[in-house]
């Protein structure tokens, strides 16, 4: 009986089985646990790139003490901002320990650099059949703060006639006293309520040849007895004085920044992106063209195109064509590419599709910015700075009545101009202002591009 036991090869799967059912498990359990560990460790370093560029972000108490030191050397509150800022990322991250975290921010001239180390110990499930407890992970996020950082601006300043309208209170008052007086005087219509726009417009005749318009509220406007200060002629100075700033915030460096200023075109017969200034290192005559250049686009005759003739999905798309490769820069070629928008963020253009504020009945869309034109040109690399001029109701006695223009158009969505152009904006780079606070705001708001950190590895 003995030999015939041995013969008999029944079961044998059964065994085999039972002998192959460990190490398959854990395998398979390597396999998902390390997975897991991945998935984790690229938070972690997700965690540790923010921490090295919180710790030397501009408005940092790190940044503000090492302005404040004397000479090179570390800065222990960056340091200690920098571990603190690592775990805080992690407060919602499970399954694993934080072995150690250390952090080193050293003044070194002008720049700063960043460097984060970590160690973390994550649990195994089944991997523990095989003998392995536990994932041992480490790893290391470096950033730095340096002025040379190479960096294209295109400034995109909206020149739409919404922008004519007069700069402050006492400018829109005396607009709409002009516009009363010419009314009566010119028109014969006495009970004008006047306007505080400063349209510009410019005839067509039938031989092709354009003339001015001398009754209209542009050269009102401008006429030097009267001297009425426009929206769009504070940003033209602003513009002017933001060149010359830019100018001298390079120092000996004059590749560093190059840039050039744009707007959404000189005529609303031809509503091009115009190139008031091609993208130029040599900014102070930069600074001279955009002052004397950026004006008011010109219209042939009111309510022309049913005054559909700002169009920012276009607008934007046309400057992204011009701009080209956005690179990193670290060198002059490959340069930061930067679309720094002056604008009161709200569209007119005709838009049957796509319109995300249609009017029943109508293929006119007022609307504010539509932000798919600006997620496009962020998934290319390009940063957008906004500065969105406040757009306010005009002061007129009927001003809120919904059967008006502005009540029927802008007033459903006036609370989400704003907010859809901070949205187009690239996160941290939108500013707000008045009229009045429009150049601090322009020359704020370039400080804060310049003075952003940025991930060396």
């Amino acid at each position: 009986m003995l030999p015939g036991f041995f013969r008999d090869k029944a079961g044998n799967f059964g065994i085999l089985t039972a002998l192959l059912i460990v190490p398959i498990i854990g395998v398979a359990g390597l396999a998902v646990d390390y997975t897991n560990a991945l998935s984790i460790k690229a938070k972690l370093q997700g965690a540790g790139d923010a921490a090295a560029l919180a710790a030397i972000s501009s408005s940092s108490p790190g940044m503000q003490a090492a302005f404040a030191m004397k000479g090179d050397g570390t800065v222990p509150i960056a340091e200690s901002d920098a571990k603190a800022f690592f775990r805080g990322q992690l407060q919602n991250v499970k399954g694993y320990t934080v072995d150690s975290v250390d952090a080193s921010i050293v003044k070194t001239g002008k720049s700063m650099s960043s460097v984060v180390n970590y160690k973390a110990t994550i649990p195994t499930y089944l991997s523990k059949i095989l003998g392995q407890p536990v994932i041992k992970v480490a790893g290391r996020a470096t950033a730095v703060y340096e002025v040379a950082t190479y960096r294209n601006f295109y400034l995109l300043l909206d020149n739409t006639p919404s922008m004519g309208i007069a700069a402050s209170q006492t400018d829109i008052d005396k607009m709409i006293s002009l516009t009363k007086a010419r009314d009566k005087r010119v028109y014969n219509i006495s009970n004008s309520e006047g306007c505080a726009f400063a349209c510009h417009i410019r005839i067509t005749k039938p031989n092709g040849k354009i003339i001015e318009d001398p009754n209209d509220n542009y050269h009102l406007a401008t006429d030097k007895n009267n001297k009425v200060t426009t929206r769009i002629d504070v940003v033209a100075t602003a513009t002017a004085r933001l060149l010359q700033e830019a100018s001298a915030n390079r120092g000996n460096n004059k590749n560093l920044y190059r840039m050039g200023v744009y707007t959404f075109g000189k005529s609303a017969e031809n509503m091009q992106l115009q190139e008031v200034v091609a993208p130029t290192t040599d900014l102070e005559t930069a600074a001279d063209t955009a002052k004397a250049k950026v004006n008011l686009m010109t219209i042939p005759e009111q309510n022309y195109n049913n005054d559909q003739i700002t169009s920012f999905d276009s607008t934007l798309a046309q400057l992204g064509a011009k701009m080209g490769f956005a690179g990193d820069g670290n060198s002059l070629a490959t340069p930061q590419k930067i679309i720094f928008m002056v604008s009161d963020g709200v569209g007119d253009s005709n838009k049957p599709a796509t319109c995300t504020k249609p009017l029943s009945g109508s293929t006119r869309c007022q609307e504010p910015i539509d932000t798919k034109a600006c997620d496009a040109l962020k998934k290319q690399g390009y940063t957008i700075a906004i500065l969105y001029t406040t757009y306010l109701p005009l002061p007129t006695t009927d001003a809120q009545n919904n059967t008006t223009w502005y009540g029927l158009w802008i007033a459903p969505f006036q609370s989400e101009i704003g907010t859809r152009m901070k949205a187009c904006a690239t996160p941290g780079l939108y500013f707000e202002a008045t009229t009045q606070g429009i150049s601090d705001a322009m020359t704020a708001l370039f400080n804060k591009i310049v003075s952003m950190p940025r991930l060396t590895g």
